[in-house]
């Protein structure tokens, strides 16, 4: 692992497809092709959630606390490939990155382990690989942008209907989006047709970013005092401010005083 004290890999000017890392205060960032943060991991604790919009994406948890099959399309640093692979043992993960590059440097500077009995790294189109007819999961995550915006195949009605068929049963999905984006109503909306209106919203901590969960079946509108509960527990055994996150589920989603209507 190569961790230098002060460094910046600058992208040349002319090419919008590089990648490159940024380093500040102890904190090391991925781009590509801009300087949007793709990526951020504090060095000193690797497989920690650096950045607000992935410990929001956790939230799925609360709906889904044991996944055994994680399906992934978009790498980035792998701040939640590392998240999940540590901190959900029982957990097979599937991660799909179109860019090769971008998971070299994932392995070389931001401490993704490489691949073994429980992770897998494909280089693969997302969209495309979404189509093979032998895939399952119980959970899905979605977080693919390039230099500007999220990728436009993974955000088609196509390819939201091959994530609803490629969910088990009780699946979830989660999908990282962007609340400025002029198309994200139209993303949520794609996402409800494809799951039957099974769509709930939840801000990041810092504003922006939203993660979008759908759900192959209903949760139970449940009550937002077992939520709560659940928020509790979660919160003891991984650190991340899901209390936070049900207080927050009202914001964007149906509900009433005592439950999330979902």
């Amino acid at each position: 692992m190569k961790f230098l004290h002060s460094w910046r890999i600058r992208k040349p000017s002319e090419d919008n497809e590089s990648v490159y890392i940024s380093e500040k205060f102890g904190v090391r960032t991925l781009h590509i092709g801009s300087d949007t943060v793709q990526s951020s991991m504090r060095i000193a604790r690797p497989n920690d959630l650096e950045v607000s919009y992935t410990r929001s994406m956790m939230a799925c948890l609360l709906f889904k606390p044991d996944p055994r099959e994680v399906l992934m399309v978009g790498l980035g640093g792998g701040s939640l490939t590392k998240f999940i692979y540590h901190q959900l043992p029982r957990a097979h993960i599937v991660a799909i990155e179109v860019n090769p590059r971008v998971v070299d440097i994932a392995r070389q500077y931001f401490a993704v382990p490489e691949d073994d009995e429980r992770l897998s790294i494909v280089v693969a189109d997302g969209a495309e690989y979404l189509q093979r007819d032998n895939l399952r999961a119980d959970l899905m995550v979605i977080d693919g942008y390039d230099a500007e915006s999220q990728v436009e195949a993974l955000s088609t009605p196509a390819f939201y209907r091959d994530c609803a068929r490629v969910l088990g049963e009780d699946g979830v999905m989660v999908v990282n989006l962007w609340g400025g984006d002029r198309n994200f109503t139209t993303c949520v909306d794609r996402l409800a047709r494809a799951f039957d209106g099974l769509v709930a919203c939840l801000p990041a901590g810092k504003p922006g970013n939203i993660a979008a969960f759908a759900f192959k079946r209903s949760p139970g509108q449940p009550a937002w005092q077992e939520l709560r509960a659940r928020a509790q527990q979660l919160e003891a055994s991984y650190g991340l401010e899901f209390t936070r996150f049900v207080a927050e589920l009202s914001a964007m989603n149906p509900h009433d005083e005592e439950r999330l209507l979902l």
